[in-house]
């Protein structure tokens, strides 16, 4: 066996997604359930 060094370690890639692209993604999905909720429900004003 051979033993990864730090330097190798820190060069270790893996995951497949980015926390950003992740949080991307989830802020995209919020932002067009809000719009369909607004013309499936739309609320009026309570002034």
């Amino acid at each position: 066996m051979h033993e990864i060094e730090e330097k190798e370690l820190e060069m270790v890639k893996g995951g497949g997604i980015s926390p950003w692209i992740a949080v991307g993604i989830g802020a995209v999905l919020v932002f067009i359930i809000g719009v369909y909720d607004g013309f499936t429900r739309p609320l009026s004003c309570h002034k």
